[in-house]
C-alpha cells in the first residue's frame, strides 16, 4: 500500500456493545480457512458485541469456497452479491450470483460460492445461530432485490423498503433494503431489542447512533446493538440506501 499521503485519520467509531461505524478505508484482509483467493474482512462479530458474524468478501477470478461455509447444525447463513458474477450452492443446488442476487440457507446446510468471471466478485456473507421454534422450519430462499418492488415505509412516500425473506415464524431473522430519498428520515428515533448490521449500497446520510449524529457514506458498515437509539436522514443528491439484518419472530430467552 505504501506510505500515507497525509497524517493518519479515520472515520471509524467503535463503541463495543453499543454501536460501530466501519468505513472501507480501514478494512484489513483476514485468512479464513475454506475461503480461497479472496480478500475477506470481518466487519461484525461477537468481539464487538454482535450476536452474528458478517464478512465483506472480494473474490478474485479464482476465488471460491473450498469447503461448505456455515454448515454446522445450528448455524444459518446468508449471502448477498454486491457486484460481479458467480455461483452459490446450498443443499446440492446451484444458483446464479449477479448484482443484487441473494440466498438464505437454513441451519445445517451452509453455502458454497465461486467466482465465474475474470472480474472481481464482491459479496456480503453472514452467519448466526438459528433459534429453533417447535413446529416451524426455515427453507432455502433465493432471489434478486432488483425483482422486488419497493413499498412505502411507515406511510412516508420518501422512504422505501424491501423484505428479502419470508416473514413467517420459520425464520428468526430477515434481511431488508431501506432507501431514503434526499430529506427522507425515520418517523421517530427507534430504541428496540433487535440489533442490525447495515451495509450502505448508495448515497449518503446522517445517522443518530446513541447520542451522536454521524455522517455515513457508501460502503460504510454500521452495527447497531440492542436498545441503541437510532434514526437516519437521507442527504445529498441520490437516495441513501442500505441492506440490513434484523433478528425477529422470537421471544427473549432468560
Amino acid at each position: 500500500m505504501g506510505y500515507p499521503n497525509d497524517i493518519l485519520s479515520t472515520r471509524a467509531i467503535l463503541k463495543p456493545g453499543i454501536f460501530a461505524v466501519i468505513p472501507p478505508q480501514g478494512l484489513v484482509n483476514n485468512i479464513i480457512p475454506g475461503i480461497e483467493a479472496c480478500k475477506v474482512s470481518i466487519i461484525a462479530s461477537p468481539k464487538m458485541g454482535a450476536s452474528f458474524v458478517q464478512y465483506l468478501v472480494k473474490a478474485s477470478s479464482s476465488g471460491k469456497t473450498t469447503k461448505i461455509f456455515g454448515n454446522e447444525k445450528n448455524i444459518e447463513t446468508f449471502v448477498y452479491c454486491i457486484k460481479g458474477k458467480g455461483t452459490v450452492k446450498a443443499g446440492g443446488k446451484s444458483y446464479e450470483l449477479v448484482d443484487g442476487a441473494y440466498l438464505y440457507s437454513p441451519a445445517g446446510i451452509g453455502i458454497e460460492f465461486e467466482n465465474s468471471s475474470e472480474e472481481e466478485l464482491e459479496l456480503l456473507l453472514y452467519k448466526q445461530i438459528y433459534v429453533n421454534l417447535e413446529g416451524y422450519n426455515a427453507k432455502v430462499c433465493y432471489g434478486n432485490v432488483n425483482a422486488i418492488e419497493y413499498r412505502i415505509y411507515d406511510k412516508m412516500e420518501n422512504v422505501f423498503i424491501k423484505d428479502l425473506l419470508p416473514v413467517d415464524l420459520g425464520f428468526d431473522m430477515n434481511m431488508h433494503i431501506l432507501s431514503f430519498a434526499p430529506g427522507g428520515s425515520h418517523p421517530f428515533v427507534e430504541t428496540h431489542v433487535q440489533e442490525h448490521g447495515a451495509y450502505v449500497l448508495e448515497g449518503e446520510g446522517v445517522y443518530l447512533l446513541d447520542d451522536r449524529w454521524i455522517t455515513i457514506k457508501k460502503d460504510d458498515f454500521i452495527w447497531f446493538g440492542p436498545y441503541v437509539a437510532q434514526a437516519a436522514y437521507g442527504v445529498g443528491r441520490t437516495n441513501f440506501t442500505y441492506i440490513y439484518s434484523k433478528d425477529c419472530n422470537r421471544d427473549v430467552k432468560l
